[in-house]
């Protein structure tokens, strides 16, 4: 299988060398010399990006926060800053890993692979998710708390569905509403959060542990 690398960096002749390398190594290279360039190539559906950090106009911590919630596949850094809070502010936005410039390719190698290994892990088990004494079987789209099923319409579990495979990310209700009932469904987000009251009563009549968390002034995500 040929993995597809995308590569967003201001500097070119970085984008030539790793061309050049990760093409030998079999992997497809596509490349965005700035933010915006990079936004609308995110649309070619990489199962990996490189993202530089320090990069004028929109830089890598806002593409980062821009393409999260719209991309599955991991996010490295690339990053000649070495301050603490530029690295977490860098994870915070939702990237996985970051290595420092200047770096060893093979090195850089050795990441990728790692990531795309485990990117592979977690696709082959995701028919299902386990947490604690709650399962939700994704292909039979049932949920289960101990032996017990739980009742739940239609857009109930579609709101489970899409909070539990994003665990820890935070989409508002429009969010939400766009990707359980649709892009031209007709009605009012706030619907939303009438469900998720439901699905959090119906939750409690199980167990005490919150699946599901309200960021006040933002929206809702799945509690890892």
């Amino acid at each position: 299988m040929q993995y597809k690398i995308l590569v967003i960096d201001n500097d070119k002749e970085l984008l030539k060398m790793l061309r050049r390398y990760f093409e030998i190594r079999n992997y497809e290279i596509v490349t965005a010399e700035n933010g915006a360039e990079g936004l609308g190539k995110i649309k070619l559906q990489p199962d990996i990006i490189l993202l530089d950090v320090n990069m004028p106009g929109i830089d890598g911590i806002e593409v980062c926060r821009r393409i999260r919630d719209k991309v599955a596949c991991p996010i490295l850094f690339l990053t000649a800053r070495v301050e603490e809070q530029d690295v977490v502010n860098g994870l915070l936005s939702g990237g996985d890993d970051y290595i420092l410039k200047p770096f060893s390719l093979k090195e850089l190698d050795a990441r990728i692979t790692a990531h795309l290994k485990r990117e592979g892990r977690r696709k082959r088990t995701a028919e299902c998710c386990f947490q604690g004494e709650l399962s939700i079987d994704y292909k039979a789209k049932t949920v289960q708390i101990h032996s017990d099923y739980m009742e739940i319409t239609k857009l109930e579990y579609g709101i489970i569905e899409f909070l539990s495979m994003n665990p820890g990310m935070v989409f508002d209700k429009e969010r939400i509403y766009e990707k359980v009932c649709g892009l031209d469904a007709e009605g009012d987000s706030r619907v939303i959060t009438e469900l998720i009251r439901r699905i959090r009563n119906k939750f409690r009549k199980y167990t005490k542990t919150e699946y599901i968390e309200t960021v006040w002034g933002m929206g809702y995500r799945w509690i890892k």
